[in-house]
Order: structure tokens, then sequence, then C-alpha cells
């Protein structure tokens, strides 16, 4: 059978095919582009410092954060005390060290309330569509119009202030914008010919869901976590200066900042210090979740690789 070169057409050379990319190949080029963004990198070395700090510091010092020294009550910074010590003679540095060990605890508390309940939620939302997807979405609608600080001054009215309320509070309403963004992701992901295909060869609804499409919805996922920490620890910081969180002796930044405002006047360091610590862990987390979005957008990942 001789073949017409008249059917036939030529393919357009001007149109670009883009090459698979396997996936070593796509985290090489998303940790370069992260190498690219000196920003990200200084949050990086910020969160790994304080979080390094916050677990060996309270060990490596010579008092705990509920040692009291009336003699040395209000000192001003020195080699003895390095941040200075507050009114009732107890070390500045050691309580900003265990103040550090909270916050940061609710940070990545919230990370993971966020991964296993958003993800798996919006997920299911998302991947069953039609009456279940408003069903749930009504759900989490009527939860989000609830600020979060209702829902802890309704637990302090039942129990009293304390670091467990906290974890509740953000149990109840801190998946909800992750749960959001994953439906959003999974019901343009859905309709993918691969997604077709597995089920098509029979693959339940769960393995289609956990192997197939949350692994292609790590990017969003991924950057949502880590831009939630920052947000998670000043609302502990907040609800601890306003007297609905952690309580005395306890130290978090928010409880540091409550007790220095005070003397502000007098002995400014006793604010300076945890404020400061806190802003630069909240600003180290939001470098690093800038820099991961930007890392992990496909479209930066696709210019990276021309």
């Amino acid at each position: 059978m001789t073949m017409d070169a008249r059917e036939f057409e030529p393919i357009d050379r001007s149109e670009r095919v883009e090459p698979y990319v396997p996936p070593q190949k796509l985290r090489e080029r998303g940790w370069r582009q992260m190498k690219k963004n000196r920003l990200a990198l200084w949050g990086m070395v910020i969160v790994i410092v304080m979080t390094a700090a916050a677990i060996a510091g309270p060990w490596l010092a010579p008092y705990t954060y509920a040692d009291q020294n009336l003699v040395d009550a209000n000192a001003w910074p020195s080699s003895a005390h390095w941040f200075g010590t507050d009114s009732l003679g107890r070390d500045l540095f050691v309580r900003v060290l265990y103040g550090a060990r909270i916050s940061l605890s609710i940070g990545f508390a919230a990370s993971l309330i966020n991964f296993f309940i958003g993800v798996i939620y919006g997920g299911i939302a998302g991947l069953a569509g039609g009456r279940t997807d408003r069903m749930l979405m009504h759900i989490v609608d009527v939860l989000y119009s609830i600020p979060m600080l209702l829902y802890v001054i309704l637990l302090m009215v039942v129990f009293k202030p304390g670091l467990v309320n906290i974890y509740i509070a953000l149990g109840i309403a801190y998946w909800l914008n992750m749960a959001r963004i994953v439906r959003g992701q999974i019901l343009s992901l859905k309709q993918q010919e691969y997604v077709l295909a597995a089920r098509s060869c029979g693959t339940s609804t769960w393995n289609v869901l956990c192997r197939h499409m949350i692994p292609n919805c790590m990017g969003p996922i991924i950057v949502t976590m880590t831009l939630s920490i920052p947000d998670a620890i000043f609302t502990e910081a907040f609800l601890s200066f306003i007297g609905l969180g952690v309580s005395a002796p306890m130290a978090s930044w928010g409880v540091l900042a409550s007790e220095g405002i005070s003397s502000i006047r007098s002995f400014p360091f006793q604010l300076v210090f945890p404020a400061v610590a806190l802003c630069l862990t909240m600003l180290g987390f939001m470098f690093l979740g800038d820099g991961l979005r930007d890392a992990l957008d496909p479209q930066n990942q696709k210019e990276a690789g021309r």
C-alpha cells in the first residue's frame, strides 16, 4: 500500500513541546529556584536557628523559666543575664527561649491540623462533588464566619485558660482555609486523563484521592501549611497578651509582652526582646513560605528549565 504525501501535514516547529520531567528533576529545579531567593534562604536560617534554640536552649541554660531571685529583679542585660530579668528576678533569656517552645509548638500544631483535617476534608468534598460537596462546604462557610476569638472565649467560659484550649480552638477553625484550597485543586484535577484512567482500571476512590490527586496538590498544600504557622503564632501571642491563652508562670511571647508593656518606660528591654523574637520568627516563616510558593510554582519551574 503506497502512502500519499498529501495525507500528511508538517509539524509547526514554532510550537514548543514540553518534555516529560521526572519528579526528582522537578525537586532539583525547585531547589535551584529557591536558592535564587535570598529572603527565602534567610527565612529558612531564621526558622532553623529559632527551632534549635527553642529545643536546646532551656536545657543548656543555668536557670529555668520559673526561677525567681528578687535580688536581681529588673536587672538590665549583662553577662549573667543576657536579656536581663523581669520584675520577679526571672532570667528573661530563658523565658524567651521557653516561650519559643510554646509559640512554635502552636504553629506546628496548626500546620499539622491543616494537613490532616483540611486536606482530607477538602479532598473528599472536591472529589465527591454534587450534593456532598455543597453540604460539606456549607459547614465550612458556617465555621469560617465565626471568629476564632469567639471560640476561645466560649472555651474559657467552660474551661480555664490554658494551652490545651488553644489547641482545641485551632482544631476547630484553622483547617478551613486549607479545605477550600484543596477542594479547588481537586476540582481542577479530577477531570485529568490520569484520574480517569485510574478510575477506569477499577481503582478505589480513596486510592485515587491519596495516590494520584493529593500528591499533585502538594505545592499549594506545603505553601499554605508554611504560611499558616506565623498566623497561628501571632494568634497565640495575641490571646496570651489579653489573658486568654497561656497562664502564668508559663512563658509564651504573648505573656512576656503583656508583662513587659507595664514597665516599658523604666525597663523597655522586657518588652523589646520577646517582641523582636516574635517578629523575627514570623518574618522567617513568611519569607520561607513566599520562597516555597515561587519554587513550587509549575510556571516558574518551566522557565527555570529552559
